[in-house]
């Protein structure tokens, strides 16, 4: 699942592969349900009903009291607790401002040091601006992504960045797994700017991984690892991003106001999370992100809390707490409803696949119809429909929920999707 993750991330044939083969019927030893006869049923909470038992009637109140009270619950349940932005971070420029992408966009590279030691974790960020920036800024649309900078756009101008080998060492992209490209043209063409950057950079993909990234930064003497309701890897590539956000606020071809994140997967997971919790993103476009994203988790279907937390799989992606839930989801104070709703009354785009059995797409598309009444007490239009579409059918309102046919992952058509949702909320 890890290799057909980052192989369909950008691949137009690859994204089909999970649709050729029967979905597996036991993953890490535990049972995976397909069947929607056996989804049982399920009581979500209420995001309107505040932990007091008084109702939320009014934006103020929801954006005092209740959105306050669900990211607390995320943080201490799922994702767990992060820190803000290191007092000793810093920004070094690689390069200013070159002609790019046949003179249609402006290049700059710039690597965001998380502490005040050159050899402590650092993140490379790759911003491509349309060539008209010099007189008015643009929006942007912000990538995490599974390869290093170098790997994902096409531009011999880009500087060659690392990845983590299987070994758990750091080696030149030019050794990692190739994966395929973005298409920043097009993006440019739209009047968008396009950044990117490498989650590994933030912090390693696998078990015991918190030495080698920026977790380490942040333990207190004699910890070992974070507490049950401190930052998984999920949390920190979030944080990542918002770091990536800090340096944006401050080119002066950005317009930081319009600044959109978007994800693959468990990068899906990361947009999900990072838009949930800090504000600043305008927009988020969440691909495939499953459960410990936008799909139900009261839903017995596909991908459980029990297959994520088991032992040999992604526990280290989440809270230490999380995993108390695998086998009493009843009990879990929060769901995927109440993740999209923090968005809220910013835009959000759920793409999934038909063929995607285990990220759920019925899970993504229930969760969004389950967010609804916040984005309408915030004067915005959610759903709006009971119908879950076909595959080919977007609904583009200020939640957004499209389909495509096939399996996990993005492929070019998606994008099409992806730019109307763009223009129609960050009007290049």
């Amino acid at each position: 699942m890890m290799r057909l993750c980052f192989l369909t991330v950008f691949g137009a044939c690859a994204a089909y592969a999970q649709a050729d083969k029967p979905p597996a019927a036991v993953v890490a030893g535990i049972p995976v349900n397909y069947d929607e006869a056996k989804v049982g049923t399920y009581q979500l909470p209420d995001p309107l009903l505040l932990g007091n038992g008084k109702p939320v009637r009014d934006a103020k109140t929801w954006n005092d009291k209740r959105r306050p009270e669900i990211v607390k619950l995320f943080e201490d349940n799922q994702y767990g607790r992060a820190p803000g932005r290191p007092a000793g971070a810093r920004l070094v420029t690689t390069e200013a401002g070159s002609p790019a992408l046949d003179g249609k966009a402006i290049r700059r590279q710039v690597t965001i040091y998380f502490s005040a030691d050159n050899a402590g974790p650092k993140m490379d960020l790759l911003l491509y601006l349309p060539a008209t920036a010099t007189k008015q800024r643009a929006p942007v649309l912000l990538n995490a992504a599974f390869s290093a900078n170098s790997n994902t756009v096409a531009d011999p101008g880009v500087k060659v960045g690392e990845v983590w080998g299987r070994d758990k060492k750091k080696v030149p992209a030019t050794q990692g797994m190739a994966f395929g490209k973005i298409n920043v043209t097009r993006l440019i063409e739209a009047g968008f700017g396009f950044a990117t950057v490498y989650y590994g950079d933030i912090d390693p993909d696998f078990a015991g991984g918190v030495p080698f990234g920026v977790r380490a930064l942040f333990l207190k003497p004699g910890q070992t690892a974070p507490a049950a309701n401190e930052w998984g890897a999920i949390a920190a590539w979030a944080w990542g991003l918002s770091r990536a956000m800090d340096y944006l606020e401050t080119d002066p071809g950005v317009d930081a106001k319009r600044v959109a994140i978007t994800g693959v997967s468990r990068l899906g997971k990361t947009v999900m999370w990072a838009g949930a919790h800090d504000t600043r993103f305008a927009l988020v476009i969440a691909s495939c992100s499953g459960e410990g994203g936008a799909a139900l988790s009261r839903r017995n279907y596909g991908e459980t809390i029990a297959h994520l937390t088991e032992p040999t799989r992604y526990p280290y992606q989440f809270a230490g707490n999380y995993a108390q839930f695998a086998d009493k989801v009843d009990q879990f104070p929060v769901d995927a409803h109440m993740l999209i709703a923090l968005i809220a009354p910013r835009p959000v785009l759920l793409q999934t696949g038909d063929k995607d059995f285990w990220s759920d797409p019925k899970g993504e598309f229930l969760a969004a119809r389950a967010a609804d009444p916040v984005y309408r007490l915030l004067g915005k239009q959610g759903l709006e429909t009971d119908q879950m579409p076909p595959a080919g059918t977007p609904i583009l309102h200020t939640i957004g929920y499209y389909m495509h046919a096939g399996g996990h992952g993005t492929i070019p058509s998606d994008w099409d999707q992806y730019l109307a949702f763009l223009k129609m909320h960050l009007q290049p």
